[in-house]
Parts: C-alpha cells; structure tokens; sequence
C-alpha cells in the first residue's frame, strides 16, 4: 500500500534512482559539491546529512554502515576527513544555492555543497 510514502520518484524505478542518487551523494563528498536539479539536490541532501553524522560516531559499526551505500574511498574520506571538520555542528553540513536554468529544458539547476 501507498501510504504515507512521500520520497520524490524523480521519474525512475527504485533500483535506477537509488542508484543515482548514491552516485550523486558519493559525488558530493568526494568533490565538496555537485551540480545538478534542484529535485535532486532535495533528494539527496538527507542522504548526505545523515552519513556525515553517522561518521561523526566513528566506530566500527558506523564504517559498516557507511560501506553500505559508499565507497571505500568515500567512506574513509567522511571517517577521517569531514567527520573531524563537523564534530562540533550539530546538523546543516550542506548548503543549497539555485542557479541557472538548464538551456534545453529550463529545468531549475542548483548546486549542493558542504559547508
């Protein structure tokens, strides 16, 4: 049943969305931002808040879950890099800032950036 299910379906079935937006996700915190949607960034900006503060724990179990969605190189980057950088805020790690509209279809473009 439907209910109560809000996740945007960015015109995809679930396995191709998520992933997307794990490719996105892992994009952003290799690369420190992205450009893309604005749907998008509103898809995958939670995705990215959370694995920053399940790195912020630093423990074994919180490695294991981030391998789940991340790479290795992606996860040791959130464990060694940004968790330290974060430790002291409590949550908004990413900001969002619209940008132009993409010539051929005039979609809303934005770019999604750590803090």
């Amino acid at each position: 049943m439907r209910h109560r299910k809000t996740r945007p379906t960015l015109d995809r079935k679930a396995a191709p969305r998520n992933a997307m937006l794990r490719s996105l996700a892992i994009s952003v915190v290799m690369h420190g931002q992205v450009q893309t949607t604005i749907a998008k960034v509103r898809a995958v900006r939670p995705i990215v808040e959370r694995a920053i503060t399940t790195a912020k724990a630093g423990t074994l179990h919180s490695r294991r879950k981030l391998l789940r969605s991340f790479t290795e190189l992606a996860t040791n980057k959130l464990l060694k890099e940004l968790a330290p950088k974060y430790k002291d805020r409590k949550g908004g790690y990413t900001r969002r800032i619209l940008s132009h509209q993409r010539q051929g279809d005039r979609a809303q473009m934005a770019i999604l950036e750590l803090v």
